[in-house]
């Protein structure tokens, strides 16, 4: 996928300049700057290829599908501000993609109760929020039954906690905190901002430390910088670490060397063998090549966000806010995820925990289910 194709399917908002009638016009927010930006070119090709398998049928309620990329890993208020400026024109119809918790509260700040908004990211819960929905994991499906796996089967049963800081990382620790129960114990927590690159501090405290793994809460690029530090001081052999955010591109950037002893779990790996795991890996690379970015949980919940605007709509007859408030709860669709369920705002998912293996993942076990 070459920078040109891209941009004549998938347009920036400046060069969007009118929404035509018979389209269903989505801003796509991902991270195409930052520490997060390691995650954008995933995000985008699943992005594509949701609003391609739309297309090629009926688009969403017989409009054709459009997404328009809005940078998401840039400040919060700029991208809300971006993001306001497209819904209260009128230029679309929803909003959909990852992107930080953080730019999720600003912009459901400025639009929430206006258009969908269908927030792919792994969460922390408890966003309610009119109009926004939360698609991907949580703590509760996610790194609670991570930790408990991995204290029943490896006994890593003391923690302590590294995350960025900011609302999803201090939200999750304190859910885990309040979680862990018996022999586990969150033993030390410290939180460094958004962009840090040296964590020789960090790194020190926690070979001090009486624990037997790190909970790393740290997105992107932070992440990369942490596990070769945390390797380089030979920590990966006395020490697990276990990630709800760690992805392939993270295990391709900090080299095979840095991955000993991480853990992560997910809904979707790119080597998960079910059958829908399977099947969209498999479209995935026939519309990308050999050669695309790795696909993973992270790209692949925008294809799911992607999905949930048009089965929104599919089910309510129309994309107003005030015509989801009453959606029926329960089955809502089946994708590469497995079936989705749908509670309140909230989507469940089949969850399964993987160990890295050098560069790729092996999954050891599904830890959740619907």
């Amino acid at each position: 996928m070459d920078a040109s194709s891209a941009d004549a399917e998938h347009p920036t908002s400046s060069q969007l300049l009118r929404r035509a009638p018979d389209t269903v016009t989505v801003a796509f927010v991902i991270p195409m700057s930052g520490p997060a930006g390691i995650f954008g070119p995933s995000c985008e090709a699943c992005g594509i290829l949701a609003m391609d398998e739309l297309n090629a049928t009926k688009g969403i309620n017989g409009r054709e599908v459009r997404l328009v990329n809005v940078d998401g890993g840039r400040d919060p208020e700029v991208v809300a501000l971006e993001v306001e400026a497209l819904v209260s024109t009128g230029f679309v119809d929803a909003v959909a993609g990852w992107h930080t918790s953080a730019v999720r509260v600003a912009v459901a700040k400025r639009i929430g109760g206006t258009v969908p908004y269908m927030y792919g990211a792994m969460h922390e819960g408890g966003d309610q929020t009119e109009g926004v929905f939360l698609t991907g994991e949580r703590p509760s499906n996610q790194l609670l039954p991570a930790m408990d796996w991995m204290g029943s089967e490896l006994g890593a049963h003391h923690w302590t906690i590294v995350g960025n800081d900011y609302v999803w990382p201090r939200t999750t620790a304190a859910v885990a905190r309040r979680a862990v129960r018996g022999r586990t114990t969150i033993i030390s927590e410290s939180f460094v901002p958004l962009g840090t690159t040296d964590f020789t501090a960090t790194i020190a405290a926690i070979a001090e430390a009486p624990v037997d793994g790190v909970v790393m809460l740290l997105v992107g690029a932070d992440a990369v910088h942490f596990n070769r530090a945390f390797a380089a001081a030979g920590l990966s052999s006395e020490l697990l670490r276990v990630s709800p955010i760690v992805e392939e591109n993270t295990l391709l950037a900090g080299g095979a060397e840095s991955n000993d002893g991480l853990y992560s779990p997910a809904a979707y790996f790119e080597s998960l063998n079910t059958i829908e795991g399977r099947d969209f890996t498999n479209k995935y690379y026939a519309r990308f090549g050999p050669h695309a970015p790795p696909p993973n949980a992270i790209g692949e919940s925008c294809y799911e966000a992607i999905r949930m605007v048009a089965q929104l709509a599919t089910v309510t007859g129309s994309l107003d806010v005030t015509a989801v408030r009453h959606l029926p709860q329960g089955y809502f669709y089946e994708g590469p995820r497995g079936l989705m369920r749908i509670r309140g705002n909230q989507l469940s998912q089949d969850v399964y925990l993987s160990k890295a293996n050098g560069l790729e993942f092996e999954v050891l076990a599904q830890i959740a289910r619907t």
